[in-house]
């Protein structure tokens, strides 16, 4: 059944049981990465007849996302230490990517305007639900305790969504827009 009734006064359980608020800054967080999720699934959609390599490595990054979310919805630290955990080596894989990327691109000191191709418009809009994420987890950090790689990740998919962006456009035969101050 898809419908519970259970959120119907606005709460909605964690990880182990626990009701909170909708509006709990825990909800807030694990619901933004879920929004991200599902924008980086439209980017993988739309990259996917531009690159099939980073159709599959966006593909990776959502799987993470699952488990960032499962994490931030799980105040238990019994059950938390049972669940699905990041990679160590989780934000090294998105700064290889960033760099193997970057070495196909133009040099560029300019502010780019999201656009190009669809598909790069949709990596800035992943891009800042993002960052959107980033925030609510640090505001979270200063009342509950947050493995740091989780931040760092988060902080480091941003960065590859923006280069993203910029070489689906380039690999496109596209034309990338700066801002004009």
């Amino acid at each position: 059944m898809v419908y519970t009734k259970t959120g119907d006064k606005g709460e909605t359980s964690l990880v182990g049981g626990t009701r909170v608020l909708k509006c709990d800054p825990r909800v807030e967080a694990y619901g933004t990465v879920d929004e991200l999720n599902s924008h980086v699934g439209v980017v993988a959609e739309l990259a996917r007849s531009i690159s099939q390599e980073q159709y599959e490595v966006l593909k990776d990054i959502q799987n993470k996302l699952f488990v960032i979310q499962t994490l931030l919805a799980t105040e238990d630290a019994d059950i938390y230490t049972r669940l699905p955990q990041l990679p160590a080596d989780a934000e090294k894989v998105l700064e290889r990517e960033i760099d193997a990327l970057n070495e196909r691109l133009p040099k560029n000191n300019a502010f780019i305007i999201p656009g190009g191709n669809l598909a790069g418009a949709q990596c800035h809009v992943a891009r800042t639900v993002c960052r959107r994420a980033e925030r609510l987890i640090v505001g979270l950090a200063q009342t509950i305790e947050i493995d740091d790689l989780l931040r760092r990740y988060i902080n480091r998919l941003s960065d590859y969504l923006f280069v993203l962006s910029r070489i689906l456009v380039v690999d496109d035969g596209k034309q990338e827009h700066f801002w004009k101050a």
